[in-house]
């Protein structure tokens, strides 16, 4: 019997999981593996510097371990002059190079990218083997099953049948500890005398410096800064990663999780999810090794609990919800909200201090944590009216974490409640009281979060009443917004006069705040 063709086995910058489904597929006596960088996957949106550098470091560290491991490999290099640009078209360039007569991949995170190829091979008469991401713990048509009929889809009730299919902090088939959320006590604000540990960091090695310098090189007009670059590129100094955050900052995660403090980027998170989402982590040994820390005594069970629910819970939802709902879904606007995104979205230059502080940590970092990303960046621009597409197309760009499938649904249903509620109950507006008693950012900000009108006054006071009262006849029966209407309509004519015209003063001086 004359050998099998060779096939090409596509491997994704966010594929680089050592139990990839099309791995263990493949055959190293006869397949090739494809792993390009590729200009279009970089610059569909402007990527954030730090991101790509991540991105690019460890897919060559990844592909280093597959050609060490026996795998033929072909890595396209984006300043190779060979390179074709495209996802399709480098796919196409190796199968003439090796003739291979199928493709074997699996199943891509995005569906703009799932679209990209099947649109492709369909053209050109490729075979193409999509295999299911197995590395999430609810597959398509779980959740589909779950969603199927419910008038309402919330976390919490999907949350519960993840902790009792995974068996994570179950006490046979009750909840760890009588309850299944400890959330009630992880609200605590920040001081800024407690102790912050700091994630691991990794010094760049030879390949890592390599990445940095065609990066700065290539595309120096994207957001953020380069360096210092310290993220994890390889399996193991994620695992190292991991073991780190939950020896020094899991105790107290829970407690301060949604704190925020000016110069303290991090506090008690552990800054794992670019690695998670890139496939360097799985979610089960993230989730064990946290679940490990409880039962040893090591951290409470708030703390293991709310970040045990981020993952299977949250992560696991959003996902669900994401390919329920595409294509389409980042196109929403149940609000018809319409305002371009203030400039200083990108620049950080805006003179109220939580904005500036969350922008210029994220320029710097690629990362904020998700109250920064809700409650400050995300209520400001879903007060303000903006175009939930452009905050969308924002968050994406400007984070190492931000893959569509987790960030759309987080900022068009959660965020910007432009699903008009299918993901969240109620739109997460909030006026700087919230931000005040979370952070020290009012301390130090030239607007007085006490003064809820006129020049002074914190724009997230005035703005908070103008989105409730604007969308009313979207929002006015929802009942977790019931007490906010009756206090609106308890006002004086000349109060609410007083806000909406503050109001309109902010909007109107949006660009200078």
């Amino acid at each position: 019997m004359p050998d099998a063709p060779a096939r090409l086995i596509l491997i994704l910058g966010d594929q680089l999981s050592p139990d990839l489904s099309a791995l263990k597929q493949g055959d190293p006596a006869r397949d090739v593996i494809l792993m390009a960088e590729v200009s279009a996957e970089a610059t569909y949106v402007k990527h954030h510097k730090k991101k790509i550098a991540f991105l690019f470091a460890a897919m060559r560290h990844r592909a280093a371990e597959l050609q060490a491991a026996g795998w033929q490999v072909r890595y396209a290099r984006l300043d190779d002059p060979e390179n074709s640009g495209t996802l399709p078209s480098e796919v196409a360039r190796a199968m003439a190079d090796f003739n291979c007569a199928d493709v074997l991949m699996t199943e891509p995170g995005e569906y703009r990218l799932k679209a990209a190829l099947t649109d492709w091979a369909a053209g050109t008469g490729t075979t193409l083997d999509m295999l299911p991401d197995d590395r999430f713990l609810s597959d398509h048509a779980q959740f589909q099953a779950w969603a199927a009929g419910r008038k309402q889809l919330r976390m919490e009730y999907f949350y519960r049948d993840m902790r009792r299919q995974t068996g994570l902090l179950m006490a046979g088939d009750q909840p760890e500890g009588g309850q299944w959320n400890y959330d009630a006590e992880n609200r605590k604000p920040a001081k800024g005398d407690l102790f912050m540990p700091h994630p691991l960091q990794f010094a760049p090695d030879e390949i890592t410096a390599e990445v940095l310098d065609l990066v700065a090189d290539q595309f120096d007009d994207h957001f953020g800064t380069l360096t210092p670059f310290w993220f994890a590129v390889t399996r193991d100094q994620a695992l190292a990663a991991l073991d780190h955050f939950a020896d020094t900052a899991l105790p107290l995660f829970g407690d301060y999780q949604d704190a925020m403090l000016t110069g303290e980027a991090f506090l008690y998170h552990s800054v794992l999810a670019q690695y998670l989402n890139a496939g360097l982590l799985t979610p089960m040994e993230i989730c064990r090794r946290v679940e490990r820390a409880y039962y040893d005594g090591h951290a409470p069970l708030n703390a293991v609990e709310g970040y045990i629910r981020q993952i299977i819970g949250w992560r696991e939802y959003v996902r669900g919800i994401y390919w329920l709902k595409m294509p389409g879904y980042t196109a929403e606007n149940a609000l018809g909200a319409q305002r371009p995104l203030p400039q200083y979205y990108w620049s950080g230059q805006t003179d109220m201090a939580c904005m500036k502080s969350a922008i210029t940590q994220t320029q710097e970092e690629a990362y904020a944590h998700h109250i920064q990303r809700l409650m400050v960046t995300g209520n400001f621009a879903l007060l303000a009216g903006v175009d939930p597409h452009e905050v969308h197309e924002w968050y994406l760009a400007v984070y190492a974490d931000a893959y569509e499938w987790v960030e759309a649904p987080n900022v068009i249903g959660m965020s910007q409640f432009a699903d008009g509620g299918l993901l969240g109950s109620k739109p997460y507006a909030a006026s700087g009281n919230y931000i005040h008693k979370m952070s020290d950012h009012c301390g130090s900000c030239r607007y007085n979060v006490r003064h809820k009108t006129g020049p002074q006054a914190c724009p997230f006071n005035p703005l908070y009443w103008d989105f409730l009262i604007r969308n009313r006849d979207t929002l006015g029966k929802n009942p977790r917004l019931g007490h906010p209407y009756r206090t609106w309509d308890r006002m004086s004519a000349e109060k609410q006069q007083d806000y909406l015209t503050s109001a309109a003063k902010v909007l109107d001086r949006i660009e200078t705040l």
